[in-house]
């Protein structure tokens, strides 16, 4: 869930991305309040606060619609970062994409991971076709191996790596681990947040995110940590070193998620991947730290419980 507001220092002027001063603002319209993450915070708030207990009401109650709302978050998701990608001169395949996306997410539930792999692999090779065929037989495609390479990094990145956050509630204590998932990466975002606003003097990866400190990742590990050691005992009923390990790999993880999509933002010259949550921008910019998680706590809890 952590995006640029985690692990802040004092921020840049200027959006992420934008190379160019921030402009003065007007005494007679002020600007709405903001965080020193550089977001408007009571919306950044009132949104992942409403996040937080619908995920939380469906894992009580009904976790196999976790599947579902994974499947319509991702379809979304990969929505908005073609659009950025095509915007930015990429020519990637999106019907492919939203497609095979959804039949690599579905297909963890009845075939586990050799059902996700047979629809990674089956959508590449669509890809494959689609590129070489997209602008007519007879005419040679333009930047084949640029652009393919795009679609299936996107395919790689998102429901590739999505379909094991879904995955892992139809396994034994499936909706502890979902929580565990989430849980860990919320206290990583706080933890993170806070020690970078009040600590944060040095940054950590000044060309990629400006925003975040070394102080801000020790925060980040500190409270992670602890809240993995919580859900593996109270949640997971297992043994607190468990925890222990989860938890600073995870956080490590998150924070190159973290990255990962910050650096594709500034190759492309935007703040955000789109505009959909308030406080937040779009739904790729709250999952991508969620989505190496996702793979990290499916692997540790797969590999010690």
């Amino acid at each position: 869930m952590a995006t640029e507001s985690s692990a802040n220092t004092p921020p840049a002027e200027g959006g992420e991305g934008s190379g160019t001063p921030a402009e003065p603002v007007s005494a007679a319209a002020p600007a709405p309040t903001k965080s020193r993450a550089g977001r408007n915070l009571p919306a950044a708030i009132a949104v992942g606060g409403s996040l937080g207990v619908s995920i939380i009401l469906i894992l009580l109650f009904a976790p196999k619609i976790w599947y579902g709302v994974v499947a319509v978050a991702f379809a979304i998701a990969t929505w908005e970062v073609t659009k950025r990608l095509r915007d930015g001169g990429f020519q990637v395949a999106l019907w492919p994409l939203l497609i095979g996306g959804q039949a690599i997410i579905w297909s963890s539930w009845p075939w586990a991971q050799t059902g996700v792999l047979t629809a990674f692999a089956a959508t590449v090779l669509i890809l494959m076709v689609w590129m070489l065929l997209a602008q007519g037989i007879g005419r040679a495609p333009e930047n084949y191996l640029r652009n393919l390479a795009a679609s299936v990094f996107v395919l790689a990145w998102l429901p590739l790596l999505a379909s094991f956050g879904a995955f892992m509630v139809v396994q034994d204590h499936g909706a502890a681990r979902v929580a565990t998932l989430m849980v860990v990466v919320v206290c990583s975002d706080v933890g993170g947040y806070a020690a970078g606003v009040l600590f944060g003097k040095h940054a950590m990866a000044p060309a990629i995110s400006p925003k975040k400190s070394w102080e801000g990742l020790v925060g980040s590990l500190i409270v992670g940590t602890a809240g993995a050691i919580c859900c593996v005992v109270f949640l997971l009923d297992t043994h607190w070193w468990v925890g222990a390990i989860l938890g600073p790999v995870l956080v490590v993880c998150a924070t190159l998620g973290d990255l990962v999509e910050s650096q594709v933002k500034r190759d492309l010259g935007i703040k955000d991947m789109g505009t959909l949550l308030p406080g937040h921008g779009g739904i790729m910019d709250r999952l991508d730290s969620l989505l190496p998680s996702a793979f990290i706590v499916w692997a540790v809890l797969t590999a010690l419980l």
